[in-house]
């Protein structure tokens, strides 16, 4: 067997040290110490303005008049720190803090970038919002919820006409609205570039010398699986501690400034904490990419990496599927996007081994040899990052090693093991919430993640440890046998790569596991109808079926027992909606929340009531 080429990369992590707790515990740590950090991220905003203030901090391409977009528009340190003086100050006078924060409920954006960071430099919280609660739900439950919860003195958006709506219903009268562009019909607003052309005064160095370790720089809300979404607290100690370990567990952040071609979304803390604060604490650049993993937004993101040459590249599962996808033909990307890449990284979800070898094929075809593909495992209440792989011969549901200054604690939980954290990463608690944060920690104040993990080789504990899905979701059938939800999953979405893009597996209580199946925008091909074609048509189509049936038979020739053996499917034409909490803007599904909003399918599908249910060897 050939040994596999790698780009150079080191990792940081090596080695981890094990000690038994109590009966069923144990605890794991990095042998490397979490070395010095700084007390507040401003701290490195402010160093790379004195520093390198020419180098460039942001840039996004100018929104032309019919709605393209053209030249990329620079910020430079030193444009960014003046303008995040300005904001300060604006913040300032208007007596905004922690009790009345800023909501920010538009898209990344320069203007967003600024507000974020005078929020910083001022000590006021910001709350980067979901932009789909504004955009995408009908009933805006979710964004009067953050309103609630918040109670902010200034809300955000970039443009009246698209962000419009959602203020008129759910932000009240009395709340400063603030634009970048257009006018609210009957209300006041201030203008963004109003805002920035505020003279600071030295109340800005008084407030910045103000904030600490404790101070909260934002609180970001979870995706609400199964309630209402939680206002994470975070913190200047969090996040600088998380961004000293990331540097630590991955040395290549240290090697030149980072650059960064990115799309992931402020208002989560994979965008908005790991990649954003990446790029203040290294001094990087980040291209704010407008494109997205979706059909219709995909070329603006492939567009971007012919153009741009990132130095580490970060997306989520369904993002490196269309750039694997892309890679096999467009010259221009493998060749672009391949010059000085150091390392792939994703995270969100799992990535289906077929993806990773698609990737690694159009690599050693460019360029002789493959990129690293890093991942791990963390959440917003860590900061995010919490552990990851510390080796290139990664597999899909590799986790790996805490990251230093990170204690793990691996409880049995009836023969799952659940992981928990500790350390300065992980958040104080939610805001305004002290029951939620009370369950959240166990007695010796580790916080509980649902996470359940196994040893990738439990004769080497330095590999670490792989992902065994989420414990809420896991389930019993009938008999009393346990169906481990995470890795099942994993299973069925890389036997029906690229036409699966997830699904939700069924039969609590019941005899036998089923599977829902949310197919992917390339079933329209496989079936050799139109791409105009209703998705419900293509479903129905005979080679559509037929492949599901070639996946469903080849799954169960290896299934070991009912809990692994997917006795019958079905293929959901009605994607998961974000309103219902069946997915959250980054494309993570949420099992819990389709099968309570779709309970009626999967009781027809255990009782036969489908118009099409494959079954094995049918």
């Amino acid at each position: 067997m050939i040994t596999p080429k790698f780009r150079p990369l080191t990792f940081g992590v090596t080695r981890i040290t094990l000690r038994d707790g109590a009966p069923g515990t144990q605890y794991l740590q990095a042998e490397q110490p979490l070395t010095a950090y700084p007390e507040r991220i401003s701290d490195r905003l402010q160093h790379w303005a004195q520093t390198a203030p020419d180098r460039s901090f942001m840039a996004r391409r100018e929104k032309l008049a019919d709605g393209s977009t053209g030249d990329w528009r620079h910020v430079t340190y030193a444009q960014a720190w003046a303008g995040a003086r300005s904001i300060a100050q604006a913040l300032i006078d208007r007596g905004l803090n922690a009790e009345r924060p800023v909501v920010i409920l538009s898209e990344n954006d320069l203007e967003h970038a600024t507000l974020a960071l005078g929020c910083l430099v001022a000590g006021v919280p910001y709350v980067p919002t979901s932009p789909p609660y504004s955009l995408v739900s009908q009933d805006f439950d979710k964004l009067k919820h953050v309103m609630r919860t918040v109670t902010p003195g200034l809300v955000f958006a970039a443009d009246a006409a698209r962000y419009g709506k959602a203020i008129a219903a759910a932000v009240s009268a009395d709340i400063e609205i603030v634009l970048t562009r257009g006018a609210l019909e009957g209300r006041a607003v201030t203008r963004f570039a109003d805002m920035a052309a505020t003279a600071p005064t030295p109340a800005v160095d008084e407030a910045m010398a103000a904030t600490g370790p404790d101070t909260i720089t934002k609180f970001l809300f979870t995706s609400g699986s199964t309630k209402l979404p939680k206002a994470v607290i975070n913190t200047q100690r969090m996040w600088c501690a998380n961004q000293q370990q990331m540097a630590q567990s991955m040395p290549v952040l240290t090697d030149a400034p980072p650059i960064l071609v990115d799309w992931l979304p402020w208002n989560h803390t994979f965008g908005g904490n790991h990649n954003f604060g990446m790029v203040i604490y290294h001094g990087g650049t980040m291209y704010i990419d407008d494109g997205k993993p979706t059909p219709a937004l995909m070329g603006e993101t492939l567009r971007n990496l012919r153009e741009v040459a990132p130095t580490v590249y970060f997306n989520v599962p369904t993002g490196f599927e269309a750039i694997a996808n892309a890679m096999k033909t467009d010259d221009a990307l493998r060749k672009n996007l391949l010059s000085r890449v150091r390392m792939f990284f994703y995270a969100g979800a799992a990535l289906a081994q077929p993806i990773w070898d698609s990737l690694y094929e159009s690599e050693e075809r460019e360029i002789g040899e493959r990129i690293v593909m890093n991942t791990g495992l963390g959440m917003t209440e860590s900061g995010p990052f919490a552990i990851s792989v510390n080796s290139p011969n990664v597999r899909a549901g590799d986790l790996g090693v805490p990251t230093p200054g990170m204690v793990l604690k691996l409880v049995d939980m009836d023969g799952k093991t659940e992981v928990r954290y500790q350390g300065p990463n992980v958040t104080p608690g939610y805001w305004r919430a002290p029951q939620e944060t009370a369950e959240a920690f166990d007695e010796e104040g580790f916080f509980k993640t649902g996470d359940a993990v196994k040893w990738i080789d439990e004769t080497d504990i330095h590999q670490g440890l792989k992902f065994d899905g989420r414990i809420a979701e896991d389930f019993k059938l009938a008999t009393g046998t346990f169906v481990s939800v995470g890795p099942l999953r994993a299973k069925i979405i890389a036997a029906g790569a690229p036409y699966i893009q997830d699904v939700v597996l069924t039969g609590i209580n019941l005899k036998e596991v089923g599977a829902m199946v949310f197919p992917t925008a390339a079933v329209r091909t496989l079936s050799g109808l139109p791409a105009s074609t209703a998705m419900a048509d293509a479903l129905s189509s005979a080679p559509v079926l037929a492949h599901f049936q070639t996946v469903l038979n080849t799954l169960a020739q290896t299934a070991t027992g009912s809990a692994n053996r997917i006795a019958r499917l079905c293929l959901l034409a009605e994607p998961p909606t974000i309103d219902r909490g069946e997915i959250t803007d980054k494309g993570s599904i949420n099992q819990r929340a389709v099968l309570a909003h779709r309970a009626d399918t999967v009781a027809a599908l255990h009782d036969d009531g489908l118009n099409v249910i494959l079954k094995p060897g049918t």
